[in-house]
């Protein structure tokens, strides 16, 4: 059977696909380095890498959190990361005016996921003809995201990256995997965002890194057909999202293991065995 149109992975590649890269720019030469250490993993493994930043994170605790380079000088050096790399190329669109510049340079649109039931933003997205990631909001129920994905398209993903469970938690309700692959397009689990702690950190968002690796695993079980995580060398030194990123190096170790956990539930699934 053809692959849906919205899946971004040739049919000689597993299938099991990344997003992967720092919250947001930081400089050029760190996501060059990070970009080349994915782009590696990447053709060892077969698998579809597509390379994460954000020229500029416009929903931050406080007002004097690091938000980026913006995005003439953010889409610059993506646009480099693309050419030297091979990878394709996913950043965050806050505004209508902004999709169809950020689209010449990026193979997918992200709506973060308080943006997840702005109309205008997502029929934008649409028409650039771009993959579009939407990240599911904390606020949202899983059966629910089937009305933003009528106004983003067919080429529309969602990403789960948990759900408010009172102040300053997020817990993932896996059940609703299920409900959002039933729309028959790509589920992805956001891995390092569902174990942030939004507004936790006195003045920017905390999290709980260790179990990430763990939920990813869930994630995969239940039926993922991507993972995101924010990664960086030195996450303790990262400077958005620290607290919840996993460092490169974990990333790269976990990879195979992901994929080989992906193809074991499909040939239980097959076999009619349950995980």
């Amino acid at each position: 059977m053809p692959l849906p149109s919205a899946y971004p992975f040739k049919a000689t590649q597993r299938n099991l696909f990344f997003i992967a890269g720092p919250c947001v720019i930081e400089s050029e030469r760190l996501c060059l380095d990070i970009a080349g250490t994915l782009a590696t993993i990447s053709a060892k493994e077969n698998i579809v890498i597509i390379f994460k930043a954000s020229y500029d994170k416009a929903n931050r605790t406080s007002a004097s959190s690091f938000r980026g380079p913006g995005m003439k000088k953010g889409l610059k050096i993506l646009q480099k990361v693309k050419k030297q790399t091979g990878l394709p190329i996913l950043t965050d669109i806050h505004s209508v005016l902004q999709a169809s510049e950020v689209a010449e340079v990026a193979d997918v649109l992200q709506i973060p996921a308080f943006l997840c039931r702005q109309t205008d933003l997502l029929v934008a997205a649409k028409k650039t003809g771009r993959f579009v990631n939407v990240k599911k909001g904390q606020f949202m129920s899983p059966q629910d995201m089937k009305f933003s994905l009528e106004k983003a398209g067919k080429k529309a993903w969602l990403t789960e990256r948990g759900t408010f469970f009172g102040y300053n938690r997020l817990a993932v309700d896996f059940g609703g995997f299920p409900a959002m692959k039933s729309f028959g397009v790509p589920v992805i689990f956001d891995a390092t965002h569902s174990v942030q702690m939004p507004g936790a950190g006195n003045g920017v968002s905390s999290g709980n890194r260790q179990q990430a690796i763990p939920l990813a695993r869930a994630a995969v079980c239940i039926g993922a057909d991507g993972l995101f995580f924010e990664i960086h060398p030195n996450p303790d030194k990262a400077l958005c999202d620290g607290p919840n990123s996993i460092s490169v190096k974990d990333f790269v170790a976990n990879v195979p293991r992901f994929v080989d956990l992906y193809e074991k539930v499909k040939e239980w699934d097959k076999r009619g065995v349950k995980p």
